[in-house]
């Protein structure tokens, strides 16, 4: 196999096998985010993907679960990506689970019935960062879409029978914007009704362009008590049926449930937390990479 670095996948795809059927993100131009900045978006050649699935077969015989990197796949042109599916599922008939990043910007365009055919070709799946549900924080950092476009795409991936696991990024508007953050996207999660809301915490790493902002004192960081607060007050205001996971090295605390069945042990474990004055969960943290 290879691979274009750096690869990202999400934490949950730890034990998958990546295949890299793209290079990049199309969009590329979020402020928070570093991660593909080195990198053109392109479609790798399809002879290439097939040939990289055939060489994973040589050393991977049985995968329960593909990730389909990079940062967009979901992109690709329909018929392309159903014959990556075809040569993934015929190549490793056993495979449980074949999953994309999915930008709500690129999903919004698409058919239902094109998101259907890729979910009977074997798409299980799809990664969504929303980022936030506040259309004001979206504009800020680029994201290039509304709560609205999020709300049509994932109505449009239920329909086409895909999971959704959408990204909450705790901070992201800062201390200005912390409230709004919590509610609005609380607010359009609610309209979502995603499978999984996964929450991130915002990391300023040398290089991103909301970096220069903090810098420049444009932009002020939340703290860990706040970042608490922050999502103690979106959990609170959360009334979809999903599954909650801080599932990534970033966050500051552990909270995992099931909505709303377990919404009330989610608010007390945070409770317990923000009750101790200075308590070192909630203190600086360094970050050298995630």
């Amino acid at each position: 196999m290879r691979y274009e670095d750096p690869v990202f996948r999400p934490p949950c795809e730890a034990d998958s096998l990546i295949i890299q059927a793209t290079i990049g993100c199309p969009h590329n131009k979020c402020t928070f985010c570093g991660m593909y900045k080195g990198k053109k978006y392109r479609v790798r050649p399809l002879d290439e993907i097939r040939e990289d699935i055939r060489m994973a077969k040589l050393v991977w015989h049985r995968p329960r679960s593909v990730f389909l990197a990079d940062g967009n796949t979901i992109a690709m042109r329909a018929d392309d990506l159903v014959e990556v599916l075809d040569c993934v599922t015929s190549t490793f008939p056993l495979v449980e689970r074949i999953s994309v990043y999915g930008g709500g910007r690129f999903i919004r365009g698409r058919k239902v019935r094109d998101l259907a055919r890729l979910r009977e070709h074997g798409l299980s799946i799809v990664y969504m960062g929303l980022e936030s549900g506040d259309d004001e924080i979206l504009r800020r950092v680029g994201k290039g879409c509304t709560a609205d476009d999020y709300v049509r795409a994932a109505e449009k991936l239920r329909e086409a029978g895909i999971e959704l696991s959408t990204y909450v990024l705790a901070g992201l508007g800062g201390t200005e914007r912390t409230r709004e953050h919590a509610l609005n996207s609380a607010a359009t999660l609610n309209r979502m009704k995603p499978d999984y809301v996964r929450v991130r915490t915002l990391a300023l790493l040398p290089g991103f362009i909301m970096t220069g902002e903090l810098e420049a004192g444009t932009f002020e960081e939340c703290s860990g008590r706040q970042i608490a607060e922050e999502t103690r007050l979106l959990i609170e205001n959360l009334e979809v049926e999903t599954q909650f996971l801080s599932d990534h090295v970033s966050n500051y605390l552990p909270i995992y449930g099931r909505l709303p069945a377990e919404k009330a042990s989610m608010l007390a474990a945070i409770d317990r937390a923000l009750a101790e004055p200075d308590n070192p969960i909630l203190g600086p943290r360094v970050l050298h990479s995630l």
